[in-house]
């Protein structure tokens, strides 16, 4: 029987496929070259899940993505964390000392500063960290090494020279499983999330009304985020986490009172709570 699929935003070995095998084991990973793709994928039946970057503790959301998941047609079932641990690889039988340049994702490159400062390493940057390692493998220049996961050193072949060289340890990037059905969890079933979009009705104080909902009623709001829709500096739309379930008394009560004050409402999932990578 074929293994389900799974979509998501890279080549083979980027951080999108980590989570893909953390989150989604069972599944064959299928690469996609933009999130857009990702998705169109799930959403035509090529995959039946979608892995997507959110969010990272250190350059926050990412970009477009909180356009593209209400415009997808797809629903939020699940998250997952996973901690942005750097490797420097190379070929086969190459020495620390040897490597003299290094070719990563432009983000990751000044994450990994101080080690290269450190070991006189020249970083030159590339449009896929993983791609970088897979380019790495096939041209196998002496001196020249790449920035990636682990992962993606398994996968092209590549010796792992030293690994957790990033200069901070708490840069974590969040994901979103994405699936063509909804599949929320049962109320009261351990913790979950809701997410959902929405607009405010254009009458005085009606963002500070809305959310005074959440507040009464003690229901947790982990994100709030406003951004503008076709390029117009009067046309804004929210995303918003929270913590609970919509079968909830008290969210069921937030939702409706929020729902009174907006001009669109949608819930994009409700899903399991997944917790940090460590």
């Amino acid at each position: 029987m074929e293994r389900p699929r799974i979509a998501f935003q890279g080549e083979l070995g980027a951080y999108g496929h980590e989570a893909c095998a953390r989150a989604r084991p069972s599944h064959r990973p299928l690469p996609c070259p933009t999130f857009e793709d990702a998705l169109a994928a799930v959403r035509d039946g090529r995959a039946d899940l979608g892995m997507i970057a959110i969010e990272n503790s250190t350059y926050g959301r990412v970009a477009d993505v909180h356009r593209l998941l209400p415009e997808s047609g797809l629903s939020i079932v699940g998250e997952t964390y996973i901690r942005v641990r750097i490797a420097l690889m190379a070929p086969k039988g190459t020495a620390l000392g040897d490597i003299g340049v290094v070719r990563a994702h432009l983000v990751l490159i000044p994450q990994a500063r101080g080690f290269l400062d450190a070991h006189g390493i020249r970083a030159e940057p590339a449009a896929d960290s993983a791609g970088a390692a897979a380019r790495l493998a096939e041209r196998r220049v002496p001196g020249e090494g790449a920035l990636a996961s682990r992962l993606a050193a398994e996968t092209y072949g590549l010796d792992v020279l030293a690994e957790g060289i990033e200069d901070h340890g708490h840069n974590t990037t969040r994901f979103l499983v994405m699936s063509r059905r909804p599949d929320p969890p049962p109320a009261g079933d351990g913790p979950v999330k809701t997410t959902f979009v929405f607009r405010v009705r254009n009458i005085p104080a009606a963002l500070y009304k809305a959310m005074g909902g959440f507040a009464t009623n003690g229901v947790n709001m982990t994100k709030l985020e406003s951004y503008m829709l076709d390029g117009s500096f009067e046309a804004t739309q929210f995303y918003a986490d929270i913590d609970g379930h919509p079968d909830d008394p008290p969210v069921r009560r937030a939702l409706e009172e929020l729902d009174y004050f907006t001009s669109r409402l949608e819930v994009l999932g409700t899903y399991p709570a997944g917790s940090p990578a460590d």
